[in-house]
Parts: C-alpha cells; structure tokens; sequence
C-alpha cells in the first residue's frame, strides 16, 4: 500500500473529512515526512488545511505550544503525527470538547502506516464491542504470565472505552493505528508485579525484561537492564509513577515492533500505563504518559476468563 492511499485511509475512512471542513496536521521534524504526506493528501480533500511544525519534548503528555494550541481549537479535523503524544493533554481534550475529530499517531512509521492501518475497522469495532460487553460492571481485574506478571486492578465505577480507528462523528478521537479497549483503575487500588517483556513507551522493545512492583497504586520498584534504568529516570515525581491505564489490544494486523502505539494495539497483550489518565475517566493530571507492553497474559474480570495466554475468549 503506498503512503498516498494510507493518507487517502485515514482522511476519508477514519476521519470523513469533507470538502467544506478544515485540517490541521501537527507534526515534528522527525516526523515531517509523514506530516507533509498527510497535508499534500488533505488538501485534495479540504481547501482549508494546515501543517504546523511543533518541537520534539522529553516525554509523552507535554502540552504543545500555547500557539497550536489555540490554533487546535480553530479546525474540524486534527491529526498530530508527533514523535510524542499529545493524546493525554489538555490541548487535544481542549479540542475534542469544543467538537473537532482527532487522531494521534505517536511515532508512526510509514512500515506502520503500511500495514496496521490496512485493516477492517467495523471489523475491530465489533471485537472491541464484544470485549466491552463482556467487561461492563465487572470490579477486580487479575492479570497474570507465565514470566512473572500478577497483578490486580479495581474498576468499580469506571468505563471502559474503544479506540477503533472510527473518528467520523464530532468531539471523538483516538490512535491510529488503532484496536485496543482501556479503562483508567481506581487510583490507589492496584497491587501486584508486572513483568514487562515486549515494550516500553517511547523507549523501544526491552533488552531484558523490567519488574515493576506496584503498591496502592503506584510503582515502588523497577528492575531490569538498560530500558529499565530509562524508564526508571522518566518517573520524576509520585504521580508520574500512578498506575493510569489498562488496555487489552485487538488489532490483528498488529505486531511488536518496539513502537508502542504499535506495540499496544497487537491482538494477544495487554498494555499498562502510568502517569495521566485525567481525560479518560481518571484523577490524576500530570505531563506524563507512558505504557508498557506485556504479551500473552491471561485476564480474569470477576473470575470470568477474558483472555487465556493471549488468546481473546469472546
């Protein structure tokens, strides 16, 4: 599939962008090919587009320029091709609220582009809808591995959402790729080990696998190599350390490559995250969003077998 049609996917199928709406692309200079494409491909589309260039920040969550962000609140449809997140910041929930359709592709690649974006979306819609059913009201989440991971998660009273690549109404967005289910957990109530053995946000695909022991809530231990010592020094402060998400991934063109956004989505692992999970159904605003990623869990919800070694149970 060439970069054109990918582009012509994600205007026309994941966003519906119309001829008399306007798009903004925010891009970085790591990322600018990507942004360039999207842009030469949404001006054939809509008259009114624009491509701003932002600055490349330590970590995922830092809030853009006040400029773009102003700028985020003047256009219908928003894709940020950037090398960090903007998914959980103010200036993209600023946005949606004020009723724009955006799509954050962290790191994107155009290999990624190529082939986790060549998928059925209605396809994933359904698996997402089939797994929410299955996970609606149920309170304690147990998660274990077969390398170490044992962890449970408290829901009570939070939502589960589904992130399908579908972003044709107003006020919605998402990843693309997509294909995953998260929830934010109760804040304080998690307790356990994870052993993470596919990725880590922003770091790449772990060198030797990072225990990560959480205690109400929060990570009070990391072990492992080189990617553990990293990701260690990202946790700046006791809130960077809160445990902020649980995701199951179901898309089935997906697969680890060492890119989260990827790495999250692939059908057969489950991803947590730490730090902000503000604008997802959680408490805690920090400038800080980072996952990992564990493959082949099994996912009890209430006693109630949701995934077996990676295999869904729908």
């Amino acid at each position: 599939m060439s970069i054109d049609k990918a582009c012509k996917i994600i205007l026309k199928d994941c966003m519906n962008l119309k001829s008399n709406e306007s798009c903004l692309i925010v891009t970085d200079s790591k990322l600018k090919p990507i942004g360039n494409a999207l842009y030469r491909n949404s001006l054939k589309i809509a008259k009114q587009s624009k491509l701003i260039l932002v600055p490349i920040p330590e970590s995922h969550g830092t809030e853009p320029p006040r400029n773009v962000a102003d700028e985020m609140l003047e256009y219908n449809v928003i894709l940020l091709a950037t090398t960090k997140s903007l998914s959980h910041t103010k200036a993209r929930h600023n946005a949606i609220k004020n009723g724009a359709r955006a799509a954050s592709m962290p790191g994107i690649t155009i290999d990624m582009i190529k082939r986790a974006l060549d998928v059925d979306f209605y396809r994933i819609r359904e698996i997402n809808k089939r797994l929410i059913s299955r996970l609606k009201n149920k309170n304690l989440i147990k998660i274990t591995a077969k390398n170490g991971t044992n962890i449970e998660f408290y829901l009570k009273g939070r939502k589960w959402l589904g992130d399908d690549g579908i972003y044709t109404k107003r006020g919605v967005s998402g990843n693309l790729p997509a294909g995953e289910i998260f929830i934010a957990p109760l804040e304080y109530r998690t307790n356990g080990t994870i052993i993470v053995d596919a990725s880590v946000g922003g770091l790449g695909k772990v060198d030797k696998n990072i225990e990560l022991v959480v205690k109400d809530g929060f990570i009070t231990s990391v072990n492992g190599g080189k990617v553990a010592n990293q990701f260690k020094k990202l946790l700046k402060t006791k809130l960077h350390k809160n445990v902020a998400e649980l995701g199951i991934g179901t898309n089935y063109k997906a697969k680890i490559t060492g890119n989260v956004l990827e790495d999250e989505k692939v059908a057969g692992t489950c991803h947590i995250a730490f730090g902000n999970n503000r604008h997802f159904g959680g408490k805690i605003d920090v400038p800080f969003h980072v996952d990992v990623v564990i493959k082949n869990p099994t996912i009890y919800a209430d006693g109630v077998l949701i995934m077996g070694k990676g295999k869904i149970k729908l």
